[in-house]
């Protein structure tokens, strides 16, 4: 079973809480169908889980079949340091079916981000080394797809629906809290 080798980090975009007990890290791509279908089953494993899951999304452009997620990617990085990623990855998956440059830049206006910067920030690739560096630790990970999903640190190889995500959480979660039981 392939493992993460990069935990979770300060350049990561992450919802939940630090202390989690389960970490849940999806590697996805913007134009992906697959990855536009899980979005939902993972709005409702963070639901379900609360302050028992930290979740971190990560970018894997599969670039040589949707030529548009690279600056998707690049758009939500964009996003982000603005203070915006989480609204712009939310749009970005609403639009992954029709994205385009004019319709990264008008997402870019409809989370109050000033379009010409976006246009310049792509232009220039300020975005693209984090992206790439996200993809690189993807695939020293093993991912060879998406949506792909490490649960603490395992890659999860089943299903990306929310009964087959929660039932793998919530073992991970009940294995860390045995962990933290002494032993007498």
């Amino acid at each position: 079973m392939a493992e993460l080798r990069f935990p979770i980090n300060e350049r990561d975009h992450v919802l939940g809480e630090a202390t989690a007990r389960v970490t849940l890290v999806e590697y996805g791509d913007y134009q992906c169908p697959h990855c536009q279908a899980a979005q939902p089953h993972v709005e409702r494993v963070l639901r379900q889980f609360g302050r028992d899951l930290l979740y971190a999304y990560r970018h894997f452009p599969l670039t040589t079949v949707h030529p548009m997620a690279k600056p998707a990617a690049e758009t939500a990085e964009f996003a982000g340091a603005h203070g915006r990623f989480w609204q712009m990855h939310t749009a970005l998956f609403a639009n992954g079916a029709q994205l385009s440059g004019p319709v990264l830049l008008a997402l870019a206006e409809q989370v109050d981000l000033d379009p010409s910067e976006l246009r310049s920030a792509l232009v220039h690739g300020d975005y693209a080394p984090k992206v790439e560096a996200d993809f690189a630790g993807g695939i020293r990970s093993g991912v060879n797809g998406t949506p792909c999903f490490f649960v603490n640190g395992r890659r999860h190889d089943a299903a990306w629906d929310a009964a087959t995500l929660s039932a793998a959480i919530a073992m991970a979660r009940d294995d860390a809290l045995v962990q933290t039981i002494p032993i007498r």
